[in-house]
């Protein structure tokens, strides 16, 4: 599966609301069909740091990974899609994180910087992230799934 060109990695988990996103832009890739056969597609639910470790330590690696996630951000507006440049991220200390969060800055740099792949990552600012369990994204996030996996088929069609 790492063998493949482009790996989009679909974070987030499916039954806590807006968190889900990620695995979601994956089913709705997955049903379009279309997209190159050099293109993996993986919902890798909460276990995104372990699959990036995993990929420091593989050969060959994908020459793109594209991370899809739920984030909140206090200055955006629910629904809100833009793309974050692994380089312009500050460092965090690793006790910022914990494993079934975001990757940390310093994993996504070091994987772009030791290895040459180029780490594209795309989020939507999360409307409702409940404390039970709700398998529903909000209608602002759902909105959002086809413009996100818009973006996602034209990073996997660059060279």
């Amino acid at each position: 599966m790492f063998q493949k060109r482009v790996m989009v990695f679909g974070c987030g988990n499916i039954l806590k609301g807006d968190d889900g996103l990620g695995p979601a832009v994956i089913n709705m890739l997955e049903a379009q069909g279309g997209l190159p056969e050099d293109v993996g597609l993986l919902d890798v639910g909460t276990s995104i740091r372990q699959v990036l470790f995993d990929m420091l330590l593989m050969d060959p690696k994908p020459g793109r990974i594209i991370v899809v996630d739920a984030v909140t951000e206090p200055s955006r507006n629910p629904g809100e899609f833009w793309e974050i440049d692994v380089d312009t991220m500050i460092p965090k200390a690793i006790k910022d994180f914990s494993l079934h969060q975001f990757p940390s800055t310093n994993l996504l740099k070091e994987l772009k910087e030791q290895t040459g792949i180029d780490v594209r990552i795309l989020v939507v600012q999360a409307g409702r992230i409940p404390d039970e369990i709700d398998d529903h994204l909000t209608p602002e996030v759902a909105a959002a799934l086809p413009q996100v996996a818009a973006r996602v088929r034209e990073l996997c069609l660059l060279p």
